[in-house]
């Protein structure tokens, strides 16, 4: 019988991705002893049209990848006042268990499934590849530090009563973490104990010690070697062992390095055209987003700072989650302070919704990146050698800028207003500034490129991911 690894992806583009070029990788080295086979639900609340032809395109680029489609679990009432959009897609994921159980049972008659690799999300299909002695193991697309706090949110979870939503004044220390994190900044499903999304993290992060092992979208040379041995002595899950880490990345999205598919997009063809290490990239992701009021801020830093730049700007959020739900058109011109588009001609470009990152932060003008410092973001960055200015918005995001301003240093921190992140033009002026053009910039410019170095490293043939990778494989045999 051949041998064969299962994904399980959450749902959603991004992490169906991921989770893609995690067997893509698996597949690179070890196309001898695996194939791989990814599952995924249909029928979510984030399901886009263009999850079907991306699958398409998969499929025919890589054979030994096929994917096996969930029928549509039944009906969850999106509409429920008393849940968090989390809560909501948490149980949506859990209806699915049964459509797990019976894809493990089909793929079991024809191969040996060596690996059951699932989302942090999907974690109550763990129980289901337990029953059939299949190894699981999570897939974590952030980084060690990262980690090691979601390996601790339990702990904290056994010691606190509150919600960290009201907890203003309030700290937490993690092992590993140089410095502490503010409770109302842990990931919004954490924040009310009064949401069950609160305890399906609970759930899922306790279970993380569980599993026969995580693997971690980063690579040593990156991390800290204090979260990285906070995670390996165990000080993460004081009750219990520590299963092994394996350090793969960084893995980045493929499709998005090619430039040939964009070649004749106007921001590269733009970047073609500026000095070397000239230009700022503000982007903050597929879903950050700001109010009007915040556009403008930007806006007007920018236009103060001097400095040349390159913008992606989103449509504003219809509520206060700085997060945008779509690419729907809107009047760019009138969203920002009259004539700033013409003011600023000769240094700047804005555009709409979206911009293909990775050629950007490869294009020898971009000097510097102003991101939101999503997981995935910071590791483009970081592969091109691109210092950043941090300005988090949600989820993890605001653990990450702590560890890439304070320990890995990496990047310079936005003050926000305390009560809603608000970043004031004056701020944008004087971070943008920093970072091109003081001597602090240069120094984490040079840093960045240093690192981008260590990254392409890890890679190759005696890199510590490839060592990792090889653990892996070496486990699952």
């Amino acid at each position: 019988m051949e041998n064969t690894i299962v994904l399980y992806a959450a749902p959603g583009m991004g992490h169906m991705i991921s989770m893609v070029e995690l067997g893509k990788l698996i597949l690179k080295h070890y196309s001898h002893k695996f194939s791989v086979t990814v599952l995924y639900t249909t029928g979510s609340m984030v399901d886009t049209p263009s999850i079907p032809a991306y699958i398409d395109r998969i499929t025919q680029s890589h054979p030994s990848i096929s994917f096996r489609r969930f029928p549509r679990a039944s009906p969850t009432n999106h509409h429920d006042q008393t849940r968090s959009l989390a809560a909501v897609m948490f149980d949506f994921i859990r209806q699915n268990d049964p459509n797990v159980r019976c894809a493990l049972q089909e793929l079991s008659k024809t191969f040996r499934v060596r690996a059951f690799i699932i989302d942090l999300f999907c974690t109550s299909a763990m129980a289901i590849a337990k029953e059939l002695n299949i190894p699981t193991f999570y897939f974590f697309t952030s980084g060690a530090a990262a980690l090691g706090a979601f390996l601790y949110f339990p702990t904290i979870h056994a010691r606190v009563n509150e919600s960290f939503k009201d907890m203003t004044d309030t700290v937490f220390e993690f092992p590993g973490l140089g410095t502490p994190l503010r409770a109302v900044h842990m990931p919004e499903p954490m924040l009310d104990r009064n949401d069950p999304a609160y305890l399906d993290m609970v759930y899922f992060c306790s279970h993380l010690a569980l599993s026969d092992g995580i693997i971690a979208n980063t690579f040593e040379e990156l991390e800290t070697p204090t979260a990285i041995k906070a995670i390996s002595e165990g000080r993460c899950v004081p009750d219990a062992p520590t299963p092994p880490v394996y350090y793969i990345g960084p893995l980045i999205d493929e499709e998005k390095t090619s430039s040939s598919a964009h070649s004749e997009e106007d921001c590269l063809l733009w970047l073609d055209k500026q000095p070397s290490r000239s230009v700022v990239y503000l982007c903050f992701g597929s879903r950050g987003s700001f109010s009007e009021a915040q556009v403008r801020e930007i806006a007007s830093g920018l236009e103060r700072s001097g400095q040349r730049f390159l913008w992606v700007v989103k449509k504003p959020p219809v509520d206060n989650t700085k997060q945008s739900h779509g690419v729907d058109d809107f009047n760019l011109e009138a969203l920002l302070p009259e004539g700033f588009l013409e003011r600023t001609i000769d240094r700047g470009l804005v555009v709409k919704s979206w911009a293909p990152q990775v050629p950007v932060l490869n294009k020898e003008a971009v000097g510097g990146f102003v991101t939101h410092c999503g997981w995935n973001s910071v590791l483009e960055s970081v592969i091109a050698g691109v210092p950043m200015v941090a300005w988090p918005l949600y989820a993890e995001q605001h653990l990450n800028r702590s560890v890439l301003v304070n320990d890995m240093k990496m990047a310079i921190d936005v003050e926000q207003r305390e009560e809603d992140g608000f970043v004031t033009g004056d701020e944008v002026e004087r971070r943008v500034r920093e970072l091109m053009e003081s001597k602090k910039g240069r120094e984490l410019r040079e840093r960045s490129l240093k690192i981008g170095e260590m990254a392409l490293g890890a890679l190759g043939e005696l890199g510590s991911s490839r060592r990792a990778l090889a653990n892996f494989v070496n486990a699952i045999e």
